[in-house]
């Protein structure tokens, strides 16, 4: 599957082919990924396997996960000048792209941290870039959510309206469910968290709460539903994580690992 991703987007850059290859012949050639700003990388095994499919060699001297300083080598790549040339934006593109969610991620991680409390990422990411993204999410930190709708039972908002009974619903769903899968529940009061818990989810997720009456369901599961699982979500960012971490809510999602990331700063150079 990631051969099959990198494929797709180097062909994306090079097209009908590299127009330089035309006019001059290859050399051997070596470049230097610099980075010109901190973080956290992430990409290596995208990189390795554009490396594989475009026989070229990447040493690397930093790992996937592992922190970078400015002014970094982050990794040495060698091959001939067409091909340097040919997938310079591709690996740039992927690692920097990786490594700003996975350097976002971590932000979060740090602050929460402390808690106890997981971080999780969501599904909202950009078509065709689940897995890649979520492979970033998890080198900053972040524990994965559901990779798609066979991966849990979520009733949101939009489900419940559709749902008269939910205790008959949820009788009929663990028939029908896998026996491993989980079923979840977005609550947006107190009464609903409570009717939820007492309906048999395994996990509740407290949507667009406050820190205030989030405390106040973590205290009622605590002396009611103990094995539930409670996670809080909606509009939580950098500045406000750690007030919901307070809680203590046993994990909290966040879309904008992903799409509030903004990238950092690497850079090849040819030797």
């Amino acid at each position: 599957m990631i051969k099959e991703f990198v494929k797709e987007v180097l062909a994306e850059d090079v097209g009908r082919g590299d127009l330089y290859a035309l006019i001059s012949e290859p050399i051997v050639a070596s470049a230097k990924i610099i980075a010109k700003s901190a973080g956290i990388l992430s990409g290596v095994t995208y990189a390795n396997a554009l490396a594989e499919l475009e026989d070229f060699q990447i040493i690397w001297h930093c790992n996937d996960g592992e922190a970078f300083e400015k002014g970094a080598l982050i990794a040495e790549v060698k091959g001939t000048s067409h091909t340097l040339l040919k997938i310079e934006r591709t690996l740039l593109n992927m690692v920097l792209h990786a490594s700003s969610i996975s350097t976002y991620t971590h932000a979060f991680v740090e602050i929460i941290t402390p808690y106890g409390t997981k971080l999780l990422d969501t599904r909202k990411t950009r078509p065709k870039l689940r897995i890649f993204e979520k492979y970033a999410t998890r080198l900053g930190g972040a524990v994965n959510h559901r990779l798609g709708l066979d991966d849990c039972l979520m009733l949101k908002d939009t489900h419940l309206k559709t749902i008269d009974d939910i205790n008959a619903f949820m009788q009929e769903a663990r028939k029908k469910i896998p026996f491993t899968s989980k079923i979840e529940i977005e609550a947006e009061t107190f009464e609903q968290a409570k009717v939820f818990m007492a309906a048999g989810a395994d996990i509740v997720m407290c949507d667009n709460m406050t820190p205030e009456q989030l405390s106040e369901i973590v205290v009622y599961k605590k002396e009611n539903h103990p094995d539930i699982l409670l996670e809080a979500s909606g509009n939580i960012s950098l500045e406000t994580i750690e007030s919901y971490a307070k809680t203590g809510v046993d994990a909290i999602s966040s879309g904008a690992l992903i799409h509030q990331s903004q990238w950092i700063d690497l850079s090849m150079k040819m030797d």
